[in-house]
């Protein structure tokens, strides 16, 4: 691993990338901004016949602003941490096609947690539309619509995604409680302090993308990744070249090739600008 300016393969017009990017904390800052240098780097990539494609743990409803901040009407996005990915087209009803969705029963995950948690705050993902949830969340965490539920709705049906806010706990108490009950059937990824995401089993940003590239006829030697959350281990051990974030954590760092920039430098753009002619 290397720190610094990451170096980059030439790039071949007849060899497009696969750069897979992260949006929170690699292309948009914490507080909710975007650089006209993070915009100009995406659509010159772009206009080099590169695949930008944005992958987040956010849900779909929250992503397709993103792309349409950043010029992208057509492409592959990856959501909900790799449980959700679209094409967007701008000719769809929705500005955008369905391609895959992997969906799991939330219900025994949830029981075990609000046992343990009885004072959190849970919430599960309507695809397209926002969240079922059994209390409100605050303003701004969760984008579309906001349906408070009784618990036993949460696992009415099978859902992509299930979000747990429990603001008197740490990411370690996360991680001491998913060892100790066991939750073997499940994927999850713990953010910020107070917040852990559940997926299907064996989802993650990486298993998405694998199948974007192998759509889009990518060579395994073409892709490239930034980030800079746990979520996006797997998708940086997944690129040929992965990229954490400067101010990632140690474990992201390690599961990178290189570290560019922090996120208050746009150290994105660095990478983003070394993989253009």
């Amino acid at each position: 691993m290397t720190d610094g300016v990451p170096t980059s393969p030439a790039a071949a017009p007849s060899e497009p990338l696969l750069v897979a990017l992260d949006v929170d904390g690699t292309l948009m800052s914490y507080d909710q901004e975007m650089s006209d240098d993070v915009r100009d780097a995406v659509a010159a990539l772009r206009e080099a016949g590169h695949h930008v494609v944005l992958a987040s743990g956010r849900s779909l409803v929250a992503m397709t602003p993103v792309a349409e901040i950043l010029g992208i009407d057509r492409g592959w996005v990856v959501a909900s941490n790799g449980a959700v990915t679209a094409r967007l087209d701008p000719e769809a009803p929705e500005g955008y096609e369905l391609e895959d969705v992997v969906t799991f029963d939330p219900g025994p995950a949830l029981r075990l947690l609000r046992d343990r948690l009885p004072g959190a705050r849970y919430a599960v993902e309507d695809i397209g539309v926002g969240f079922r949830m059994n209390e409100l969340f605050p303003d701004g965490e969760l984008d579309g619509v906001h349906r408070v539920v009784d618990f036993d709705e949460l696992w009415s049906g099978e859902v992509t995604r299930v979000v747990v806010r429990s603001p008197g706990s740490t990411s370690e108490d996360f991680h001491e409680l998913v060892e100790q009950l066991g939750l073997e059937d499940v994927t999850y990824a713990i953010g910020w302090t107070a917040w852990m995401d559940l997926a299907p089993l064996g989802v993650t940003k990486a298993t998405a993308l694998e199948q974007v590239r192998r759509s889009l006829h990518v060579q395994p030697h073409r892709t490239v990744a930034v980030g800079d959350g746990h979520n996006d281990v797997e998708m940086l051990g997944w690129a040929a070249r992965g990229v954490a974030m400067g101010h990632a954590d140690e474990r992201v760092r390690a599961a990178a090739d290189e570290v560019t920039g922090p996120i208050a430098d746009d150290g994105a753009v660095t990478v983003l600008r070394s993989l253009l002619p």
